[in-house]
């Protein structure tokens, strides 16, 4: 077992058909259920469930899954708490600022519930490991923001016959499904064969997320976790879409059943091979592009400025800042006297530029943006209009860094 693995794992006194008396009293207001009774808690009591990734879905998810008895829990994840993350990631909290996420939600379910045997697993789920770290837990909870890993997990839970109690969310919208359930329920792969763009694909840093999102979804997906494993789920597969700024603000889609030519899970047709084998990262267009590093190409003196150097230039009369952050980002925070032109608008129009007068025209622009890429496709377009223009190298993060440490960064 791999050293960043460890159990907190507790004593229970009690038999395969009884609970410990005060969890009579824990436990009463669930039990008391139609169909679920004592036998569904002794159900939760000898299940278990694995949640890979600890952050704004597994937080929510773990929390409930452990409130309501499941007797071994899994967490899978290898970052480590950040202060972004106390927005939406309940388990964790200041104190443990650089913590694995891993070990910090484990402590908070040991807090919740004494009795549960909680395994955390501080390291990234790979095709080499997935196999054998999924194999002892009888629901598998996919948390994650990325989508080498859900194919990865996908196709893990299909040669396990494990569901698979996938959640997304970003921005004010969320969505939950449950893969390989039952005889005839798809995979993730009957449904998107082919991954989508990876430079279509925005994480929570680069789109945004309210946090009361991912704790709707994260509760539902416990929520489904816990019907399978009582009895409760009626088997049918199903697409749940979430929309917190919609009326009414969930919209139900019935599933087909397992495409037989299904690489993964069909029965006809070419199949994956083994999920060792596989490269999901490559399969799903290659990395995620570092855009924060990107931005910090250097570029020439005549098309790019760093910070320092726009430090010395910025209050010049010859000196113009455009900032094309959306509207949103441009009142969280700019630079003094800086012009606000969203980059759709300026690209759409870089000419209106040059005919402002001939001030304006003998102007030298420096466009900024968040990190330092989008601001290079606006002064590429204001060059070729004719005005003379340069971008922030790192952009407004790059000015925080090395010029104003006072400077907000989001």
């Amino acid at each position: 077992m791999s050293d960043a693995m460890f159990s907190i794992i507790c004593d229970r006194s009690m038999s395969a058909d009884t609970l410990p008396l005060d969890d009579y009293r824990r436990y009463g207001r669930q039990m008391i259920l139609d169909g679920f009774g004592l036998p569904g808690q002794l159900k939760l009591q000898s299940a278990s469930v694995a949640v890979v990734g600890a952050g704004g879905l597994g937080c929510p998810a773990l929390q409930y899954l452990a409130a309501a008895g499941v007797g071994r829990i899994g967490v899978i994840d290898h970052d480590i708490v950040e202060l972004s993350n106390l927005q939406r990631q309940i388990l964790h909290n200041e104190a443990r600022l650089g913590l694995p996420k891993a070990e910090s939600a484990a402590r908070s379910l040991k807090e919740i519930n004494s009795r549960l045997r909680i395994d955390a697993i501080a390291e990234a789920l790979t095709p080499a490991n997935a196999l054998a770290l999924l194999q002892p837990y009888d629901v598998l909870l996919d948390c994650t923001d990325n989508a080498p890993t859900r194919y990865l997990l996908s196709d893990t839970a299909v040669q396990l016959g494990r569901p698979l109690v996938s959640g997304a969310a970003q921005k004010y919208e969320g969505q939950l499904c449950t893969y390989n359930l039952g005889e005839s329920g798809p995979c993730y792969r009957c449904l998107f064969p082919k991954p989508p763009a990876v430079e279509t694909t925005g994480t929570c840093e680069e789109t945004g997320i309210l946090g009361a999102v991912t704790g709707v979804i994260g509760n539902l997906q416990a929520l489904e976790a816990i019907k399978i494993l009582t009895g409760l789920h009626d088997g049918k597969p199903t697409l749940l879409i979430y929309s917190a700024l919609a009326m009414p603000p969930f919209r139900s889609i019935k599933l087909r059943t397992r495409k037989r030519t299904c690489p993964a899970c069909g029965v006809e047709g070419e199949r994956v091979g083994k999920i060792e084998d596989i490269d999901y990262v490559q399969f799903c267009g290659g990395a995620r592009p570092d855009w924060e590093a990107q931005g910090l190409v250097p570029g020439t003196s005549a098309t790019r400025i760093r910070a320092q150097e726009l430090r010395t230039v910025i209050n010049g009369e010859n000196t113009k800042v455009i900032d094309v952050r959306p509207t949103i980002e441009f009142g969280i925070c700019h630079l003094p006297n800086s012009i606000h032109m969203p980059l759709n608008e300026l690209v759409a129009h870089p000419d209106a530029l040059a005919v402002e007068g001939d001030a304006a025209a003998s102007a030298t622009y420096v466009v900024v943006c968040r990190l330092g890429n989008d601001s290079q496709l606006a002064a590429d377009a204001l060059r070729g209009a004719g005005v003379a223009a340069r971008d922030l190298v790192g952009g407004l993060r790059a000015w925080a860094r090395d010029v104003d440490p006072e400077f907000p960064v989001y």
